[in-house]
């Protein structure tokens, strides 16, 4: 499925929620308040060293039983992405156009290792002292983060999974790599150049053997020369061999940058895969 625009509702909501046509889309949304939220540390063994985890939980979480899904995602330090996410998620709820959701943001240690994977193009090396160490960042998520929240909060077994820029990349890399750890993955101008672009290269038997539980992916590209093609080549892969039970949405946007996609987009991509 790619997402298009139909008629019937107004300007005003849809720029809210970043369902506007782009002409009528504002360039960057508006800074969101950082609703309350609980920090926790957890030692990990995948990373070797200990992580920083602040969790957001919806209204109406502490004095109720119900249980809710989980929005994670890296770059989710108080310092980092994690205020925007919450703060929009917060009022998202509060409109009534997504479901309560919590979310579980961890904070940036090495962040160039964690996000991308493996390697053979030398400048990609160059960025950083350590990098490809995606498949032990996948591996705290999924053995120690992931477990714990489960038994720190009242959850579903309903999880998503979002980031921009190479946080983007890692969730790319874990929706082709590991499919059924996340339901929801939500990658805005994700650094799909990597390794020169062999994630996506190689992605078409991964695409078509997705299984029969149902998914969302949401994809997005900003003005960059270096993501866009790549970008729209997973994109058509997408679009030949999706199997029906991948829901997906691809929103090029040549009128945002690196620096505004987040805050620009992700009300509307929240708005669609979590309503």
């Amino acid at each position: 499925m790619q997402w298009s625009v139909r008629g019937g509702t107004g300007v005003l909501l849809l720029q809210l929620v970043g369902l506007a046509p782009p002409a009528a889309c504002p360039a960057q949304a508006p800074a969101a308040r950082l609703p309350p939220y609980e920090t926790f540390t957890l030692e990990s063994r995948a990373t070797a060293e200990p992580r920083t985890v602040n969790i957001y939980t919806p209204p109406g979480y502490a004095a109720g039983t119900e249980r809710f899904p989980v929005l994670y995602m890296p770059d989710g330090g108080v310092e980092e992405d994690f205020p925007h996410v919450a703060g929009t998620i917060d009022s998202l709820i509060a409109l009534g156009l997504i479901r309560p959701v919590l979310v579980v943001g961890v904070e940036n240690t090495v962040r160039r290792r964690d996000m991308t994977g493996p390697t053979v193009v030398g400048s990609d090396s160059a960025i950083a002292p350590r990098v490809g160490g995606s498949a032990a960042f996948r591996s705290f998520f999924r053995e120690e983060l992931m477990p714990e929240v489960r038994r720190r909060f009242r959850v579903t077994d309903e999880a998503g999974i979002v980031g921009e820029s190479l946080a983007g990349l890692f969730v790319v890399e874990t929706f082709l790599l590991e499919p059924a750890l996340f339901r929801h993955y939500i990658a805005l101008s994700p650094s799909l150049w990597w390794n020169g672009g062999a994630l996506v290269q190689g992605s078409g038997p991964r695409v078509a053997a997705l299984g029969p539980a149902p998914s969302t992916f949401y994809l997005a590209s900003a003005d960059e020369a270096i993501i866009v093609p790549v970008a729209a080549a997973l994109a058509d892969t997408l679009r030949q061999r999706a199997p029906a039970s991948l829901t997906w949405f691809f929103e090029p946007r040549p009128d945002l940058t690196h620096g505004t996609i987040y805050r620009a987009l992700a009300p509307g991509a929240f708005a669609r895969v979590l309503r």
